[in-house]
């Protein structure tokens, strides 16, 4: 991953990462299960709770547990235990502070916008890059910003963090959406709204290129790419779609259950009327995705504070995580559809997410496609993207060996998902 070219003068940004977000839950939540642990052994030690049947531990495991808990010597172990969770919690505030201090910013965008309304606009990395080739439209997330999908471009032999770029090397003619924050307009946005800027900007390309494009979504950006194909079928040559949730209570009855216990509570309440919506603010935001793993901060940041600062790995950390953390305000109505629609009701996979008043029904998708599913998600389940691959009359499966993010910038990307993703784009563009 490129060096900073100034570490002591980085672009105008807050001299301290705000991050992670939301910074108080995560110190909670670290300090509220680590500490748990001093007050639980005795219970445990004494032979509570009596766990039933199928849940909780093994049961040789828990009396195993147990015996080995009654040897120890009361003082000894409380005194062991309690260093141990001073030890966790000092490496991650170790690995939290090493993080907010680095001085490695991302640079400023400087690729041109070739189309652009409301608050979004379309970069052209192919003209910034040096590439002509086929057009690939790439469609983010609305709930991050664009940026992770051309993260931290590398220089001569190191090949960076930027998707963008390899298949711009590879080519390919990389256009990205920056989608902004909800302005005066958006602030009103449904999906539909998006889903229908999303295919105005697909028959203008086709109109200025004199052929359609090759359309491309990550994550929840996969589904309005989707639904924006078949709005403009004749502007769309082919549909890549990565971790793309389809089916949102498959893979896990447990985080299903928690996810849509949780919409109506983190959904925006509905705008008065004469009032505009309230958009979902990116803490809330923040707040969701903690919930699908209370302790993701505690293990990656105190992983972080074993790092030498100046390392690749360190650096590639502090990429990731200033994305993550850099996150977009949801409209309103948008929050509401997705959270109460599509995590409580399933509606994509039960045929009812409509657009313009339109079933969004994948089957109608009779062109080339490709579903990208990584092995270690925790965010979009496998099995509920797999169920969109099904859902495709002519797509191609690939199994990326990463996570959700580390799929697309980890440091084995371009193996795992770069090389083949832009094997299948090439080999769909050329001529029949």
């Amino acid at each position: 991953m490129p060096r900073p070219e100034n570490p002591t003068n980085p672009p105008p940004q807050a001299k301290t990462r705000p991050g992670p977000r939301p910074l108080p839950l995560h110190l909670a939540t670290a300090n509220l299960i680590l500490l748990s642990s001093l007050a639980a052994w005795p219970s445990v030690k004494l032979g509570w709770p009596l766990w039933k049947p199928g849940s909780g531990p093994h049961p040789d495991t828990a009396d195993a547990l147990r015996q080995n808990l009654a040897s120890q010597p009361a003082e000894a172990f409380a005194k062991a235990l309690a260093e141990e969770a001073l030890n966790r919690l000092t490496a991650l505030n170790t690995g939290i502070q090493a993080y907010r201090d680095t001085p490695y910013r991302r640079p400023a965008d400087t690729a041109p916008a070739i189309l652009s309304e409301g608050s979004a606009r379309v970069l052209d990395l192919g003209r910034h890059y040096g590439s002509d080739g086929q057009p690939v439209l790439m469609v983010p997330s609305l709930v991050n910003r664009h940026y992770v999908l051309d993260l931290a471009p590398g220089q001569g032999a190191n090949q960076g963090q930027s998707l963008a770029a390899y298949l711009a090397r590879r080519g390919l003619h990389p256009l990205l959406v920056d989608w902004g924050e909800p302005g005066e307009a958006e602030l009103d946005f449904d999906l539909t709204a998006y889903i229908e800027r999303i295919a105005r900007w697909l028959r203008r390309l086709k109109r200025d290129n004199g052929k359609p494009v090759l359309l491309l979504g990550y994550c929840m950006g996969g589904n309005l790419a989707l639904a924006a194909a078949l709005r403009a079928p004749q502007a769309v040559q082919a549909l890549a779609l990565l971790a793309t949730p389809w089916d949102f209570h498959a893979g896990g009855a447990h985080q299903a259950a928690l996810v849509k216990s949780l919409a109506p509570i983190l959904a925006p309440a509905p705008a008065k009327p004469g009032e505009k919506p309230q958009p979902m603010a990116v803490d809330m935001l923040q707040s969701f995705f903690w919930a699908l793993d209370p302790l993701t901060a505690l293990k990656k940041f105190s992983q972080f504070s074993r790092l030498e600062p100046d390392s690749d790995a360190a650096l590639r950390f502090t990429a990731m995580e200033d994305w993550l953390n850099d996150g977009i305000p949801l409209a309103g109505p948008v929050a509401r559809e997705c959270l109460l629609e599509w995590y409580g009701e399933n509606t994509p996979a039960a045929s009812k997410w409509l657009v313009a008043g339109k079933p969004v029904q994948p089957a109608e998708w009779r062109k080339p496609a490709m579903v990208v599913l990584p092995e270690r998600d925790k965010l979009v389940p496998k099995a509920g993207a797999e169920a969109l691959w099904r859902a495709l009359p002519d797509a191609r499966r690939h199994d990326a060996p990463s996570g959700h993010i580390g799929m697309v910038v980890g440091p084995r990307a371009e193996q795992g998902l770069w090389q083949p993703l832009a094997d299948w784009l090439l080999e769909t563009a050329k001529p029949a």
